[in-house]
């Protein structure tokens, strides 16, 4: 599948603020089952800072704005050529080891309902099995309802409302996989609806939980799959926060507003090729 993906996040402040700096995690993760033909981020009034490869895999740069400014515009713009993997994480290059998502953070940290709902799931033949039986038991556990949680919600939250979006059914899939010894981590991406069905978000989330013998698997609790070609990468963590694509501080104390627009749409064939690879 062929997505040209555009992402726009404007902060705008009530008061001026000065020397923004922020830490990008917006470029789409190199491995397979992606390639990315061109991709630019662009700040208003921004200089890019140098960017690095974390130990997680992930592309991060750093770009300041010098200010005074009351708007900041962080705007990506892309095409991603993508096939099925059955959402196992191939090809991808990181340095830390799995066991080390096993630690819990205040988002995905299990109460009793959730320590409850993880011993629920029968014990199966693998750990592949587990995860599936893991993903099914959170689908059914949450509703997928836009609107109802924010950015701060905990997976224990989440379930107990019954109801949240893609990023509390992440944050409770890892901490039902932690709870069964099953690293698991919290992804940050871009998806593509093909059917009125499908219940997402552009800037989408998911969960990677690794596996014997095969890897890192990613599960998407909120659409009852594994991500296919529908799918874009940009970057993993222990939880939301850990992975943001965008984290910033600033000088100054103005109150913060944020919009968010994202627009994933399938093309028919990329008119030229590659300009910009991502980094390696």
């Amino acid at each position: 599948m062929k997505l040209r993906i555009v992402h726009q996040t404007v902060y705008r402040y009530d008061r001026p603020v000065r020397n923004l700096v922020q830490s990008l995690r917006l470029t789409p993760s190199v491995c397979e089952g992606q390639r990315t033909h061109d991709w630019g981020i662009d700040v208003t009034g921004g200089i890019r800072g140098p960017g690095f490869r974390d130990g997680a895999g992930d592309w991060i740069e750093g770009w300041t704005v010098r200010g005074p400014t009351e708007e900041v515009a962080v705007t990506v713009t892309g095409r991603v050529e993508t096939r099925d993997t059955a959402g196992v994480l191939r090809g991808h290059r990181e340095l830390i080891h799995p066991l080390a998502y096993l630690r819990d953070t205040g988002a995905t940290r299990a109460d009793a309902a959730l320590k409850d709902l993880a011993a629920s799931v029968a014990d199966a033949a693998d750990s592949l099995d587990l995860a599936h039986r893991l993903s099914a038991a959170v689908s059914e556990a949450i509703a997928y309802v836009p609107g109802q949680t924010g950015f701060h919600t905990t997976a224990a939250e989440a379930l107990a409302q019954g109801s949240g979006v893609c990023q509390d059914h992440a944050h409770a899939l890892i901490a039902v996989a932690r709870r069964r010894d099953l690293p698991a981590r919290y992804v940050s991406g871009y998806l593509r609806a093909t059917t009125e069905e499908t219940a997402h978000e552009a800037a989408h989330a998911w969960a990677e939980i690794h596996v014997d013998r095969l890897g890192w698997i990613g599960f998407d609790p909120a659409n009852r799959c594994c991500p296919d070609e529908r799918y874009v990468r940009l970057g993993s963590g222990l939880d939301a926060s850990d992975a943001a694509p965008i984290r910033g501080i600033a000088a100054g104390q103005g109150a913060e507003t944020l919009d968010v627009a994202v627009n994933v749409e399938e093309v028919e064939r990329f008119q030229s090729q590659s300009q910009g690879q991502t980094q390696s």
